[in-house]
């Protein structure tokens, strides 16, 4: 007879995004891991497969509860004309908050980027579709506004770029969202 889980596999997820997103894929011991999640190391075997599957869901995780609901309103249809000034505006102050608490900062995904996990196929596919998905969305932001193309292309890069600073440098990372909201109010 299997045993009853006591304990759920979505909690379990969150509590591995937050540490990898602060300590990263490469530097999240087991132990670490069993911290984090309330889980004995066999359950999160027997549940996730690896550690490398914990941080597959762990992503899905940050996708569903963190970048689609900030983007859901510049793919809306109609995006409105203040959707992609209030996206900034509430990055900004996410960002800032994370320079006010020592928990997560700048995007899990873009920091996976620049680890060891960020040759691996799986991984660059998420993260290329996670820019592709930031880039139509702010695209279709700055097209409400009625600005050209490349005005998009530059805030996302604005945007790529704050979220990868923001690890180390939180005022760097909301000037340059503060500047990427200057450009398209003009």
């Amino acid at each position: 007879m299997a045993r009853t889980k006591n304990f759920e596999q979505d909690d379990a997820a969150r509590g591995a995004r937050t540490l990898f997103w602060r300590q990263g894929y490469d530097s999240a011991s087991t132990s670490d891991i069993e911290a984090a999640t309330g889980l004995s190391r066999s359950s999160i075997y027997n549940t996730f497969g690896s550690k490398r599957g914990l941080f597959d869901a762990a992503v899905q995780s940050y996708l569903d509860d963190v970048v689609h609901p900030l983007l859901a309103p510049l793919l809306a249809e109609p995006v409105s004309a203040s959707a992609l000034d209030d996206y900034l505006a509430r990055l900004s102050a996410a960002v800032a908050a994370q320079g006010q608490r020592d928990d997560v900062r700048g995007c899990l995904l873009l920091a996976t980027a620049a680890s060891s996990l960020g040759q691996d196929p799986a991984v660059r596919d998420t993260i290329t579709d996670y820019r592709a998905t930031l880039e139509r969305a702010i695209l279709r932001g700055t097209a409400a506004l009625g600005h050209p193309r490349e005005t998009g292309t530059l805030v996302t890069a604005a945007v790529v770029g704050a979220l990868t600073i923001a690890r180390v440098d939180t005022r760097a990372a909301t000037d340059a969202l503060q500047a990427a909201r200057a450009a398209v109010r003009t």
